[in-house]
Protein backbone atom coordinates (compact mmCIF):
# COMPACT_ATOMS: atom_id res chain seq x y z
CA UNK A 1 0.00 0.00 0.00
CA UNK A 2 1.31 3.42 -1.01
CA UNK A 3 1.70 5.73 1.93
CA UNK A 4 -0.08 9.62 1.47
CA UNK A 5 3.22 11.96 2.15
CA UNK A 6 1.80 15.01 3.96
CA UNK A 7 2.04 18.25 1.95
CA UNK A 8 4.38 20.02 4.42
CA UNK A 9 7.51 18.26 3.30
CA UNK A 10 10.12 20.80 1.63
CA UNK A 11 10.83 20.92 -1.77
CA UNK A 12 14.67 19.92 -2.38
CA UNK A 13 15.10 22.13 -5.83
CA UNK A 14 17.54 24.09 -3.45
CA UNK A 15 19.83 21.59 -2.61
CA UNK A 16 20.61 20.96 -6.47
CA UNK A 17 22.74 23.66 -6.45
CA UNK A 18 24.55 23.57 -3.60
CA UNK A 19 27.59 25.92 -3.28
CA UNK A 20 30.19 23.56 -1.88
CA UNK A 21 30.54 19.94 -0.24
CA UNK A 22 30.64 17.78 -3.10
CA UNK A 23 29.18 14.24 -2.88
CA UNK A 24 29.94 13.42 0.97
CA UNK A 25 27.47 16.44 1.90
CA UNK A 26 24.99 15.84 -0.72
CA UNK A 27 24.58 11.94 0.39
CA UNK A 28 23.80 13.63 3.93
CA UNK A 29 21.38 16.07 2.59
CA UNK A 30 19.69 13.38 0.52
CA UNK A 31 20.00 10.69 3.12
CA UNK A 32 18.15 13.63 5.65
CA UNK A 33 15.59 14.44 3.00
CA UNK A 34 14.53 10.07 2.62
CA UNK A 35 14.46 9.91 6.45
CA UNK A 36 12.32 12.48 6.82
CA UNK A 37 9.86 11.13 4.14
CA UNK A 38 10.10 7.78 5.55
CA UNK A 39 9.24 8.89 8.95
CA UNK A 40 6.81 11.42 7.91
CA UNK A 41 4.46 8.26 6.27
CA UNK A 42 5.40 5.93 9.31
CA UNK A 43 7.01 3.52 7.61
CA UNK A 44 9.68 1.47 9.65
CA UNK A 45 13.44 0.46 8.04
CA UNK A 46 12.57 -2.56 7.82
CA UNK A 47 9.27 -2.08 5.35
CA UNK A 48 11.58 0.44 3.18
CA UNK A 49 14.59 -1.86 3.29
CA UNK A 50 12.24 -4.38 1.78
CA UNK A 51 10.60 -2.18 -0.62
CA UNK A 52 14.59 -2.01 -2.11
CA UNK A 53 15.03 -5.70 -2.11
CA UNK A 54 17.93 -4.77 1.03
CA UNK A 55 18.16 -4.63 4.67
CA UNK A 56 17.22 -2.15 7.03
CA UNK A 57 21.17 -1.78 7.59
CA UNK A 58 20.87 -0.61 4.30
CA UNK A 59 18.29 2.12 4.76
CA UNK A 60 20.14 3.10 7.57
CA UNK A 61 23.02 3.92 5.51
CA UNK A 62 21.29 5.62 2.97
CA UNK A 63 19.94 8.01 5.31
CA UNK A 64 23.29 8.67 7.08
CA UNK A 65 24.82 9.50 3.87
CA UNK A 66 27.57 6.79 3.87
CA UNK A 67 27.09 4.78 0.87
CA UNK A 68 26.09 5.85 -2.64
CA UNK A 69 22.40 5.70 -4.43
CA UNK A 70 21.00 3.72 -7.10
CA UNK A 71 18.49 5.08 -9.25
CA UNK A 72 16.40 2.41 -8.91
CA UNK A 73 16.23 2.70 -4.88
CA UNK A 74 16.12 6.08 -4.79
CA UNK A 75 12.93 5.51 -7.18
CA UNK A 76 10.86 2.63 -5.46
CA UNK A 77 11.52 4.58 -2.39
CA UNK A 78 9.72 7.87 -3.79
CA UNK A 79 7.13 5.36 -4.64
CA UNK A 80 7.14 3.97 -1.35
CA UNK A 81 7.11 7.48 -0.01
CA UNK A 82 4.26 8.62 -2.08
CA UNK A 83 6.10 11.26 -3.75
CA UNK A 84 4.49 11.39 -7.07
CA UNK A 85 4.81 14.46 -8.79
CA UNK A 86 7.32 13.53 -11.60
CA UNK A 87 9.55 16.96 -11.34
CA UNK A 88 10.15 16.01 -7.55
CA UNK A 89 11.05 12.58 -8.47
CA UNK A 90 13.65 14.29 -11.10
CA UNK A 91 14.77 16.54 -8.44
CA UNK A 92 15.57 13.49 -5.83
CA UNK A 93 17.12 11.50 -8.90
CA UNK A 94 19.27 14.57 -9.95
CA UNK A 95 20.54 14.57 -6.41
CA UNK A 96 21.60 11.08 -5.90
CA UNK A 97 23.81 11.17 -9.41
CA UNK A 98 25.40 14.37 -7.87
CA UNK A 99 25.52 12.36 -4.60
CA UNK A 100 27.66 9.42 -6.41
CA UNK A 101 29.89 11.57 -8.44
CA UNK A 102 33.66 11.20 -7.00
CA UNK A 103 35.12 14.20 -5.20
CA UNK A 104 38.60 15.51 -6.56
CA UNK A 105 40.23 13.46 -3.69
CA UNK A 106 39.21 10.15 -5.38
CA UNK A 107 42.87 11.03 -7.30
CA UNK A 108 44.78 9.83 -4.04
CA UNK A 109 42.28 6.50 -3.64
CA UNK A 110 45.49 4.96 -3.24
CA UNK A 111 46.34 6.81 0.21
CA UNK A 112 43.35 7.55 1.01
CA UNK A 113 41.37 5.44 3.60
CA UNK A 114 37.58 6.01 3.76
CA UNK A 115 37.48 6.70 7.41
CA UNK A 116 38.99 10.14 6.04
CA UNK A 117 37.50 10.95 2.91
CA UNK A 118 34.52 11.94 5.07
CA UNK A 119 36.77 14.62 6.23
CA UNK A 120 37.41 16.53 3.54
CA UNK A 121 34.08 16.43 1.99
CA UNK A 122 33.07 17.90 5.46
CA UNK A 123 35.68 20.46 5.24
CA UNK A 124 34.51 22.00 1.87
CA UNK A 125 30.67 21.97 3.29
CA UNK A 126 31.68 23.95 6.48
CA UNK A 127 31.31 27.33 7.48
CA UNK A 128 33.33 27.45 10.73
CA UNK A 129 36.23 24.53 11.32
CA UNK A 130 37.26 24.83 14.85
CA UNK A 131 39.73 22.32 15.89
CA UNK A 132 42.43 21.89 19.05
CA UNK A 133 45.38 20.05 18.30
CA UNK A 134 47.62 19.02 21.22
CA UNK A 135 51.18 17.52 19.40
CA UNK A 136 50.89 18.76 15.91
CA UNK A 137 50.09 21.82 13.73
CA UNK A 138 46.52 21.46 12.45
CA UNK A 139 46.56 20.19 8.87
CA UNK A 140 44.95 22.52 6.95
CA UNK A 141 48.31 25.46 8.44
CA UNK A 142 51.34 22.49 7.66
CA UNK A 143 53.80 23.10 5.34
CA UNK A 144 54.92 21.01 2.83
CA UNK A 145 58.09 19.87 4.97
CA UNK A 146 56.31 19.47 8.47
CA UNK A 147 53.84 17.25 6.91
CA UNK A 148 56.20 15.17 5.54
CA UNK A 149 57.92 14.79 8.56
CA UNK A 150 53.84 14.15 9.99
CA UNK A 151 53.52 11.39 7.70
CA UNK A 152 56.95 9.71 8.22
CA UNK A 153 55.97 9.53 11.68
CA UNK A 154 52.45 8.39 11.11
CA UNK A 155 53.57 5.84 8.42
CA UNK A 156 57.19 4.35 9.52
CA UNK A 157 56.47 1.40 7.00
CA UNK A 158 55.40 3.52 4.00
CA UNK A 159 57.70 4.14 0.81
CA UNK A 160 58.84 6.95 -0.23
CA UNK A 161 56.33 7.28 -3.20
CA UNK A 162 53.41 6.65 -0.73
CA UNK A 163 54.72 9.25 1.65
CA UNK A 164 54.95 11.92 -1.09
CA UNK A 165 51.24 10.91 -1.98
CA UNK A 166 50.32 11.36 1.16
CA UNK A 167 51.74 15.09 1.58
CA UNK A 168 50.59 15.66 -1.82
CA UNK A 169 46.68 15.02 -0.77
CA UNK A 170 47.95 16.97 2.27
CA UNK A 171 48.77 19.92 0.10
CA UNK A 172 45.54 19.74 -1.98
CA UNK A 173 43.02 20.03 1.13
CA UNK A 174 44.76 22.95 2.73
CA UNK A 175 43.91 24.79 -0.98
CA UNK A 176 40.46 24.83 0.96
CA UNK A 177 41.48 28.18 3.02
CA UNK A 178 42.13 30.13 -0.39
CA UNK A 179 38.70 29.03 -1.56
CA UNK A 180 35.94 31.72 -3.08
CA UNK A 181 33.44 30.28 -0.10
CA UNK A 182 36.37 29.58 2.39
CA UNK A 183 35.09 28.34 5.62
CA UNK A 184 36.58 29.91 8.97
CA UNK A 185 38.92 28.18 10.66
CA UNK A 186 39.54 28.59 14.07
CA UNK A 187 42.33 26.70 15.58
CA UNK A 188 43.88 26.41 18.68
CA UNK A 189 47.14 24.49 19.25
CA UNK A 190 48.82 24.02 22.96
CA UNK A 191 52.35 25.04 22.94
CA UNK A 192 53.95 21.43 23.02
CA UNK A 193 52.77 21.33 19.37
CA UNK A 194 55.20 24.12 19.03
CA UNK A 195 58.26 23.54 20.86
CA UNK A 196 58.51 20.01 19.62
CA UNK A 197 61.07 20.29 16.79
CA UNK A 198 59.65 17.74 13.95
CA UNK A 199 61.79 17.35 11.55
CA UNK A 200 64.53 19.17 12.23
CA UNK A 201 65.05 23.16 12.92
CA UNK A 202 64.78 24.45 9.79
CA UNK A 203 61.39 23.00 9.33
CA UNK A 204 60.07 24.26 12.44
CA UNK A 205 61.57 27.58 12.00
CA UNK A 206 59.49 26.93 7.76
CA UNK A 207 56.76 26.22 10.15
CA UNK A 208 56.00 28.93 12.20
CA UNK A 209 56.84 31.45 10.05
CA UNK A 210 54.50 30.06 7.72
CA UNK A 211 51.61 30.07 11.01
CA UNK A 212 52.43 33.40 11.39
CA UNK A 213 51.53 34.30 7.63
CA UNK A 214 48.30 32.09 7.69
CA UNK A 215 47.28 33.96 11.39
CA UNK A 216 46.97 37.07 9.38
CA UNK A 217 44.30 35.80 6.95
CA UNK A 218 41.19 37.63 7.64
CA UNK A 219 39.11 33.42 7.79
CA UNK A 220 41.99 32.13 10.48
CA UNK A 221 41.95 32.60 13.62
CA UNK A 222 44.96 30.72 16.22
CA UNK A 223 44.92 30.65 19.69
CA UNK A 224 48.02 28.96 21.61
CA UNK A 225 47.49 27.15 24.76
CA UNK A 226 50.78 27.86 26.48
CA UNK A 227 52.24 25.43 29.88
CA UNK A 228 51.70 28.45 31.84
CA UNK A 229 47.85 27.38 31.77
CA UNK A 230 48.36 23.69 33.28
CA UNK A 231 45.79 21.17 32.59
CA UNK A 232 43.36 21.66 30.11
CA UNK A 233 39.72 21.04 29.28
CA UNK A 234 40.46 18.97 26.49
CA UNK A 235 41.85 15.56 28.45
CA UNK A 236 44.81 15.44 25.99
CA UNK A 237 43.15 14.55 22.43
CA UNK A 238 42.30 16.86 19.50
CA UNK A 239 39.22 17.60 18.60
CA UNK A 240 37.61 19.30 15.59
CA UNK A 241 34.30 20.77 15.63
CA UNK A 242 32.34 21.38 11.75
CA UNK A 243 29.46 23.50 11.57
CA UNK A 244 27.38 24.21 8.18
CA UNK A 245 25.14 26.89 7.15
CA UNK A 246 23.10 23.51 5.22
CA UNK A 247 20.35 23.33 8.00
CA UNK A 248 19.92 19.58 6.97
CA UNK A 249 23.36 19.09 8.34
CA UNK A 250 24.20 19.04 11.86
CA UNK A 251 26.97 20.18 13.89
CA UNK A 252 29.42 17.10 13.58
CA UNK A 253 32.66 16.37 16.19
CA UNK A 254 35.54 14.97 14.98
CA UNK A 255 38.46 12.92 16.63
CA UNK A 256 40.62 11.28 14.85
CA UNK A 257 42.58 7.88 15.91
CA UNK A 258 45.29 6.30 14.88
CA UNK A 259 43.98 3.94 11.84
CA UNK A 260 40.16 5.35 12.50
CA UNK A 261 37.99 8.39 13.32
CA UNK A 262 34.57 8.79 15.23
CA UNK A 263 32.14 11.30 14.03
CA UNK A 264 29.69 12.62 16.38
CA UNK A 265 26.73 14.51 15.10
CA UNK A 266 24.41 13.63 18.86
CA UNK A 267 23.46 16.79 19.38
CA UNK A 268 24.61 15.96 23.32
CA UNK A 269 27.73 14.81 22.28
CA UNK A 270 28.22 18.13 20.39
CA UNK A 271 26.99 20.08 22.84
CA UNK A 272 29.86 18.50 25.68
CA UNK A 273 32.61 19.19 22.96
CA UNK A 274 31.46 23.01 21.97
CA UNK A 275 31.65 23.32 25.71
CA UNK A 276 35.20 21.90 25.92
CA UNK A 277 36.09 23.89 22.94
CA UNK A 278 34.79 27.09 24.44
CA UNK A 279 36.76 26.30 27.71
CA UNK A 280 39.62 25.79 25.29
CA UNK A 281 39.41 29.02 23.48
CA UNK A 282 39.11 30.87 26.86
CA UNK A 283 41.99 29.00 28.80
CA UNK A 284 44.07 29.55 25.51
CA UNK A 285 46.26 33.07 24.94
CA UNK A 286 43.99 35.89 23.02
CA UNK A 287 44.37 35.91 19.13
CA UNK A 288 45.93 39.18 19.77
CA UNK A 289 49.11 37.41 21.37
CA UNK A 290 49.43 34.77 18.67
CA UNK A 291 52.00 36.54 16.30
CA UNK A 292 54.19 37.59 19.57
CA UNK A 293 53.98 34.07 20.92
CA UNK A 294 55.19 32.36 17.66
CA UNK A 295 58.37 34.84 16.88
CA UNK A 296 59.04 34.22 20.69
CA UNK A 297 59.46 30.63 19.79
CA UNK A 298 61.32 31.03 16.16
CA UNK A 299 63.89 33.39 18.65
CA UNK A 300 64.27 31.05 20.97
CA UNK A 301 65.01 28.07 17.84
CA UNK A 302 68.81 27.18 17.46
Amino acid sequence: MTATRPSSQPSIKSYLEYPRGGPTVLRIVLGTQLRRLRESCGISREAAGEAIRASHAKISRLELGRTGYKDRDVADLLTLYGVADETERADFLTLARQASTPGWWQRFGDVLPAWFETLLGLEEAASVIRTYEVQFVPGLLQTEDYARAVTRLGHPRASGVEIERRVALRMARQKLLGAPEAPRVWAVMDEAALRRPLGGTDVMRAQLEHLIEVAALPNVTLQIAPFSVGGLAAAGGPITILRFQEPDLPDIVYLEQLTSALYLDKQDDVDNYLAVMDRLCAEAEPPGRTPRFLREILEGLK
